[in-house]
């Protein structure tokens, strides 16, 4: 028998006693019994019951018809009428309350058991519904927008690539070598937009999916960094300045590797790094330090670029938001959504620290769970 909690509300004593004492065998709570439309909203406000017995007729300036009104379009919980008089208007007033059910009294025990255990069940079945339909028109907004943001950013990239080609085809004679080396740049920091901006898009839809995983390995992190940095180095001929720096302390001779997602790791950094270039003038040096210990490895990214306005900080890890001082730069808002969702599958925090023309410093923080260098060299 279910243990739902139902508020009574029933201005003859006798009456709701009985009732009370019916519901309390039958295994339900009783949050409360009120006798007139004020007692019966301020106990439904403050005591959030799983549904509500009314009394068409109650003393006072409101009938059980207007108070279950109130109910159900301010709380949306499921309301039984109690009446001794079904006379039709009566009736067709509540039937636009949207009631779960009608009872006449008197009405056996069982009468009023099962009615409950019906509009429960209706209740609980439309709730499933409407989140169900609520999350499905989010999906197909998200969709819609995920379509419109993906193609814009394409389209640009896509745009240089073939504005570049097109001149040094035609012109590749006439030009100089360092506009030809400008114009293959372009075309290789096109490509590099685009390659982001698919690993984003497949980042964004194994979430969606559910498939995005938690799966650690023993991390050579300080190694992985440093790869990480002659990345970007390379990638734009060492255009970018990022001063990687470390600090590792151990309560042991031979720190083990600690247990970490590459993957994920590769996200969060990628991300955090892409995005303090992209905000700071060209050729600001960007720091990155890491400070690795036996439970945890802090990452800070500091740039001095154009900063976060203040308003725009509280949205910052949802999906598709972008700072309003960031609307020129090229971006969809989907990076720092992923940073946040792989900082959580480590079970880490991500903060960040922003002045607008300042800079700003976001700090990851990754709890480590360690496996000694020797276990895992013997598994290997």
């Amino acid at each position: 028998m279910s243990t739902a909690r139902v508020l009574v509300v029933e201005d003859e004593s006798i009456i709701a006693l009985d009732i009370q004492t019916s519901l309390q065998n039958a295994g339900y709570q009783v949050v409360s019994i009120a006798t007139c439309a004020e007692e019966a909203l301020n106990d439904t406000a403050v005591l959030q019951p799983d549904l509500v017995l009314m009394d068409i007729r109650l003393r006072g300036e409101m009938d059980g018809v207007e108070t279950a009104e109130q109910i159900r379009q301010t709380w949306q919980l499921p309301v039984i009428f109690l009446t001794a008089h079904a006379d039709e208007n009566t009736l067709l007033r509540a039937k636009k309350t949207q009631p779960f059910g009608y009872i006449l009294k008197p009405f056996e025990d069982r009468e009023l058991i099962t009615m409950i255990e019906i509009a429960l069940s209706r209740h609980k079945a439309e709730s499933l519904i409407k989140t169900a339909l609520r999350k499905e028109k989010e999906i197909n907004e998200l969709k819609s927008r995920f379509v419109s943001v993906v193609s814009h950013e394409f389209r640009n990239p896509l745009n240089t690539i073939l504005f570049s080609t097109e001149l040094l085809q035609r012109y590749g004679n006439q030009i100089s070598d360092q506009k030809k080396e400008t114009y293959l740049d372009r075309i290789q920091g096109s490509v590099k937009r685009m390659n982001d901006l698919l690993s984003d898009v497949l980042t964004v839809g194994e979430t969606e999916a559910g498939k995005l995983q938690f799966s650690p390995q023993p991390l050579d992190v300080i190694r992985f960094c440093k790869e990480l940095v002659d990345e970007f180095h390379l990638s734009d001929r060492g255009k970018s300045q990022i001063n990687f720096s470390f600090r590792q302390t151990s309560d042991h001779d031979r720190p083990s590797l600690p247990l970490l997602d590459e993957r994920l790791l590769r996200h969060i950094l990628t991300n955090l790094l892409s995005n303090a270039l992209k905000y700071s003038p060209s050729g600001d040096p960007i720091e990155f330090k890491l400070n690795l210990s036996d439970r945890t490895a802090i990452f800070r990214i500091q740039d001095h670029g154009i900063g976060i306005p203040k308003v725009d900080q509280i949205d910052l890890f949802q999906s598709f938001h972008r700072a309003s001082n960031a609307k020129t730069i090229p971006g969809t808002g989907l990076g720092l959504s992923i940073v946040k969702q792989c900082v959580d599958l480590h079970g880490g925090a991500i903060g960040v620290e922003s002045e607008e023309n300042q800079g700003t410093l976001f700090t990851v923080t990754l709890p480590l769970d360690r496996q000694s260098t020797d276990e895992n060299n013997s598994r290997n």
